[in-house]
């Protein structure tokens, strides 16, 4: 029966309440009493610590978690790797003491190649985890970075280098020397030399590494603690340095065979000497310097007046704080107790960590004295940044004069006020004094070695005036015993990376010494051994139409393969095949206009690196098909194991066919593709396109080519047709061997203001339609090679068209290429971007193979929960929230036993096998992808919001509101979004999220029925107007 409507009325706003915080457009000037504005400035106020602090240091007590600003999450990991700019030569690489090769990892963070930027960073530094956290990089690599000249400033690379260390962390993948060097057993009888290291340290765990690398089989550290990291463990704070990040280092040091002695101190349970008698052939030492430097005011006092120094604070900081640190009881690894005000002297790294230390073990009030002016403060940013966020309160232009002392207990301490001169010389003011009153003071003013014995026991090492070790820079070899080296805290490089740099240089100077003491020649330059792990190596060849490829990376017959030297240096590089640029016979050659490859107007304001599209109207070859025969036949000799691809392009023409088809499989190529889909220009010429969109006519090509060559012939497919099944269906018939897919998209890129497209040619502004490529791309792409492969199970295709990364890469063989070729993420970078695309595909199939990676996401770690989840508290981050927030968390961390907080081991998983090959992707998704009808109706999802990781910016709420279907409300006083029940599971809130997970689609609890929301008015009804 059919149902008539005259009232109802289809157009009218529905869903008011929903709508009231909705966007719109204003139509008058906003008046609000400035009253209102403070209020609401103050409920919607995030930066609550900015100028005013909100939170007093005492909040702080027994609270360790990470605070440094530099801490990056994935996404915010990722978006900062996007903004790098990889560049030439980069100047933070020259400022970075290990020389990491910064720019190369920072491109495999941002494809998501997490592993591959591991192992460049522990290539160069075995410390990188540690090194990430607390290197000085304001002064190193950051302070050198070229975006530090632009408005958004420079990169955040320590965050980056922790954030991919860290997460390689989680993986618990075992180091293992790399096959490709000598067996231990092939290796001659010195590298059985005993090898003896003093000190557990970053120096001594860097020499370490590198020497077990090379292959020494006999070293060890002499430890006089009970654990492991020297300085790194004992002197900085958890909230930078957690102790499962040493231990996690010293295991894969472990691994690698070393062995460790703890409870041996030098000078105590042996010497230098001593280890020379006991035959070690070579000594490293690697002790930090044991001695603070103090003051005379604080002779004869000590931590029961209240005073300290940093050699008896942090440690003790340390011991309480660090879970699996201290084996002692837990009284004796308690938190020193402190209260009220406390003075910490000094202006570099160790002081603020003692000041920012001293508010979580109770301090309420914290103050940072030093005898510069704040500009010259020796910390770097990063920590006083710390500790200004913090509360803690700078004392410039101050050096001690005496300190109060009443009942046994500091009760002041008194400074002289000091000035700088105009030498620049800082001089002591003595009719200027402040008194500060104060319950404890801790010093800070560095170490030294001043103890008689411990010098002795170094000997023949020599010490120098200011207690440290005199070793030749280079090589860190002791000038009077050629058998001693030392570096890091004991040769004045007191930061973890310098140490780390110290060990490496020692490592070779070791190395060339023992060899040359066995009669064996080294190098003089050094070459140590990249880092190195089962994922290493992985086989990731593939074999089509009988021909092996190295690895399944190839450079497109585009600008990477202008000309044949640029593919020996990519061959040397790492990729497994390159298609030459297209060439033809003499009589079709063709001479390029410019300007013709421009950015794409599809990457926004993103400039540099990173382009998601570029346009040419540049033609094929210039050079002459006598050039690339020659070439390719050189190429084949000197790399046998890379595959060269042939591309050739004619008209439609038998004879022209026939003659290049000859000359190019004479020239050793190993297979030929033929280029039957150049958008632009040769397509006017009679060739290119205009061979490739007919089905006949690119059967009859392929017919003439298989008639007079015995290669594997590929037909290059056009994504300008209807169609692209068709013509991959009259090239199988032709006799091809398989298809490469896709050649770039006929587009018109960008209209200029004036009207004038760009590129623009000559004086007249002239375009034409060009060739698109990118990741722009890739969508079309997929779709055309999993459509093919459906329509021909089996059909050889190279795959190509906006390939990136890995994870890229893995999607075309999925949707069925066997190899992808790859031109725009070169033009974006560089030859040397294969090693990331290697590494990463060799990582996707060892993660395959582990049971308990599975709930990754390839090489993306399942989300992780702070403490307001622990503690089941959702709720904002901003105004009167957050200090709810900050109250609950130092509700729960005073009531916390922080030593038993979850330590994690390492735990290395060793023996992974059945590792999938890369032929077993090939069209894996294939199964899945089909026609519309064949989707299941009834399985249906709905939105589900993570209230924790939402950042109330209700992007979700507005696109439901214009794009959607009005299902989300948003709270105004909370802004936290709410999922009704509208919602249809179309995911458009997923896509416009800013914040990955934050949003999921979960199954529909109740059966998904189209009602009349959804329909608008019943089926059936009456159409009445």
């Amino acid at each position: 029966k059919k149902m008539a409507t005259k009232t109802k009325r289809v157009s009218d706003v529905k869903d008011i309440e929903i709508l009231a915080l909705n966007p719109t457009v204003r139509k008058f000037a906003e008046v609000r009493p400035t009253k209102i504005a403070h209020e609401q400035q103050k409920h919607w106020k995030r930066n609550l610590t900015l100028n005013r602090p909100q939170n007093k240091g005492s909040d702080l007590l027994k609270n360790f978690h990470d605070v440094k600003p530099t801490t990056l999450t994935e996404r915010a990991a990722q978006k900062e790797a996007a903004r790098c700019l990889k560049c030439a030569d980069a100047p933070c690489q020259h400022s970075c003491p290990t020389k990491l090769d910064v720019k190369s990892w920072i491109t495999m963070i941002e494809h998501g190649n997490y592993y591959g930027a591991a192992k460049v960073i522990l290539s160069d530094n075995p410390n990188g985890l540690s090194c990430g956290m607390v290197c000085p990089v304001s002064d190193l690599c950051v302070g050198s970075c070229n975006l530090a000249a632009s408005e958004e400033g420079a990169i955040n690379i320590g965050g980056l280098q922790q954030f991919a260390c860290e997460t390689f962390m989680k993986m618990n993948v075992p180091p293992t020397r790399d096959p490709a060097l000598p067996s231990l057993e092939e290796l001659p009888e010195s590298y059985q030399a005993k090898i003896a290291l003093i000190g557990a340290g970053p120096a001594s765990i860097s020499a370490a590494t590198y020497l077990a690398r090379l292959g020494y089989q006999n070293i060890t550290i002499f430890e006089k603690e009970q654990y492991v990291g020297g300085l790194s463990a004992s002197e900085i704070p958890q909230y930078r340095l957690p102790y499962d990040v040493v231990q996690w280092e010293v295991g894969m040091l472990k691994e690698l065979g070393v062995e460790f002695l703890h409870g041996k101190a030098l000078g105590v349970d042996f010497t230098v000497a001593d280890l020379k008698n006991d035959g070690y052939e070579a000594i490293f030492v690697g002790i930090g310097l044991p001695e603070p430097k103090t003051h005379d005011i604080f002779e004869g006092l000590d931590e029961s007046n209240g005073y300290y120094s940093s050699k008896s604070f942090l440690p003790v900081v340390s011991g309480g704080s660090k879970p699996g640190m201290c084996g002692c009881d837990e009284d004796a690894a308690a938190l020193p107790q402190l209260h009220g005000r406390v003075v910490v002297l000094g202006a570099g790294d160790t002081a603020f960590d003692c000041a920012t230390s001293s508010f979580r073990c109770g301090a309420t009030r914290v103050y940072v004295g030093f005898r510069r002016a704040t500009p010259e403060i020796r910390a770097v940013p990063e920590e006083v940044e710390i500790a200004l966020h913090e509360n803690c309160e700078l004392l410039p232009y101050v050096t001690p004069k005496q300190v109060i002392v009443r009942d046994g207990k500091i009760a002041a301490i008194e400074f002289y006020k000091t000035e700088k001169n105009d030498e620049g010389v800082y001089e002591t003011d003595e009719d200027n004094l402040l008194r500060i009153k104060v319950d404890y003071v801790i010093s800070a003013f560095g170490s030294t070695i001043k103890d008689q014995p411990l010098v002795d026991s170094l000997k023949p090492l020599q010490i120098n005036d200011w207690g440290l070790a005199v070793v030749d820079d280079d090589t860190m070899q002791s000038a009077d015993d050629p058998s001693i080296f030392a570096g890091g805290d004991i040769f004045g490089n007191g930061t973890t990376v310098e140490a780390t740099n110290d060990g490496k240089q020692a490592s070779w100077g070791i190395h060339k010494y023992l060899q040359e003491s066995h009669g064996i020649a080294v190098p003089e330059q050094p070459q140590l051994p990249l880092f190195h792990s089962p994922i290493d190596d992985i086989d990731i060849s593939v074999e089509m139409c009988g021909v092996k490829f190295p690895n399944p990376f190839g450079l497109a017959s585009a600008t990477p393969c202008t000309a044949a030297d640029m593919i020996r240096r990519a061959f040397e590089e790492g990729w497994g095949f390159a298609v030459t640029k297209t060439f033809s016979l003499d009589k079709d050659l063709i001479g390029n206009i410019s300007p013709r490859i421009v950015r794409g107007s599809t990457s926004g304001p993103m400039y540099g690196p990173g382009q998601s599209s570029f346009l040419n109207i540049e033609l094929i070859s210039e050079k002459t098909a006598a050039y690339w025969c020659k070439a390719i036949h050189e190429l084949k000799q000197d790399f046998p194991d890379n595959v060269v691809v042939a591309s050739i392009m004619c008209g439609y023409i038998k004879e022209d066919w026939e003659e290049l088809a000859k000359m190019a499989t004479e020239s050793g190529a190993d297979i030929l593709e033929l280029n039957l889909s150049c958008p632009h220009g040769m397509g006017e010429k009679g060739m290119g396109l205009a061979c490739g969109q007919d089905p006949s006519t690119v059967t009859g090509i392929l017919q003439w080519v298989k008639a007079v060559t015995h290669l594997p012939v590929f037909c290059k497919l056009t994504p300008n047709i209807t169609d692209v099944r068709d013509i991959a269906i009259a090239a199988q018939e032709g006799g091809a061997d398989g298809v490469t897919a896709i050649n770039t998209i006929s587009s018109l890129m960008h209209l200029r203001g004036n009207s004038n497209a760009w590129p623009a040619v000559g004086s007249e502004k002239k375009t034409c339609y060009g060739g698109m490529s990118g990741n722009a791309t890739r969508p079309v792409a997929l779709k055309m090679i999993s459509s093919t492969a459906k329509q021909l199970p089996g059909f050889p295709i190279m795959g190509t068209g906006g390939v990136d990364s890995a994870d890229a890469a893995v999607q075309f063989l999925h949707a069925g290429a066997s190899v992808v070729q790859i031109c725009s993420a070169v033009q974006n970078q560089d030859f040397s971007v294969v090693n990331d695309y290697i590494l990463g595909l060799k990582t996707y199939l060892y993660m395959q193979a582990r049971e308990d990676l599975r709930e990754w996401d390839g090489q993306h770690p399942p989300k992780e929960y702070g403490i307001h989840n622990i503690i089941g508290k959702n709720i904002p981050k901003f105004g009167e929230y957050a200090k709810e927030r900050n109250e609950l968390a130092k509700q729960y961390y005073a009531e916390k036993n922080i030593l038993e907080e979850e330590n994690t081991p390492y735990n290395p998983v060793h023996g992974v096998s059945d590792i999938p090959t890369v032929s077993s992707q090939i069209g894996r998704a294939l199964d899945r992808i089909g026609n519309y009808m064949d989707l299941d109706p009834k399985q249906q999802v709905v939105a589900l919001v993570d209230e924790e990781m939402c950042i109330n910016c209700g992007k979700c709420y507005m696109v439901c509101n214009d794009s959607g279907y009005q299902a989300i409300k948003f709270d105004a006083v909370t802004h936290l979004p709410e999922i009704t029940l509208d919602c249809t599971g179309c995911t458009l809130c997923v896509s416009v999220c800013p914040i990955p997970d934050c949003i999921t689609m979960v199954p529909r609890e109740e059966p998904y029925k189209p009602y009349e929301p959804i329909r608008g008015l019943p089926a059936g009804t009456e159409l009445v107007y």
